[in-house]
């Protein structure tokens, strides 16, 4: 199994990567062949900023279905993928914007997915999972900010119908217990 593991955490001792890592272990642990893991670190990845000049470049490389050229790398490895961990931290009621760039890089049609007769979007990915793991200072009002854009992205484009989330909240209030925390986010994930 191949996952790819999506991190947009900035910081060296980062709680969400570090729920993100016990993911992965669940995930390693619970399969019976070899899982292989990618890790992509979105503030060290190669991504060019969608100016009209990339999207022009971008579209005339995809019309001509050419998808050889290394800015349909990240598109190209999403796609590949079994299964996909995302660790982003819970920023300004969503998550860090260069994950919002990196999402960017992997909508597109002919690598992720494409368009049918009635312009709906039909998968080209082979993932079935896909766990968004996020943490957060304070309470997380509503998981439909950040997660719930990457839901939408994951079953509407790519067609993955396995997307959950793994959070743990609360962890810079005054007299918070962090690694209770951390442990009992753990505890109740399932895979």
């Amino acid at each position: 199994m191949n996952v790819l593991f999506i991190d947009a955490c900035v910081r060296e001792n980062s709680r969400t990567r570090e729920l993100a890592e016990y993911v992965i272990a669940q995930l390693k642990n619970d399969s019976v062949s070899e899982v292989k893991v990618e890790h992509i670190m979105c503030e060290n990845a190669e991504l060019p900023e969608m100016n009209e000049s990339f999207i022009n470049f971008r579209n005339r490389a995809s019309a001509s279905g050419n998808f050889d050229s290394p800015v349909f790398d990240h598109a190209r490895r999403f796609a590949s993928a079994d299964a996909v961990v995302i660790a982003a931290p819970f920023w300004d009621l969503s998550f860090p914007a260069i994950l919002k760039r990196y999402l960017e890089h992997l909508c597109v049609p002919g690598v992720t997915f494409k368009y049918d007769t009635h312009g709906i979007p039909v998968s080209l990915c082979n993932a079935k999972r896909l766990i968004y793991v996020t943490t957060a200072g304070g309470p997380i009002f509503d998981d439909a900010f950040g997660f719930g854009y990457v839901k939408a992205l994951a079953e509407g484009y790519f067609g993955i119908d396995d997307v959950r989330m793994l959070k743990a909240e609360n962890l810079d209030i005054d007299g918070a217990d962090v690694e209770a925390i951390l442990d009992e986010a753990k505890a109740g994930f399932m895979l």
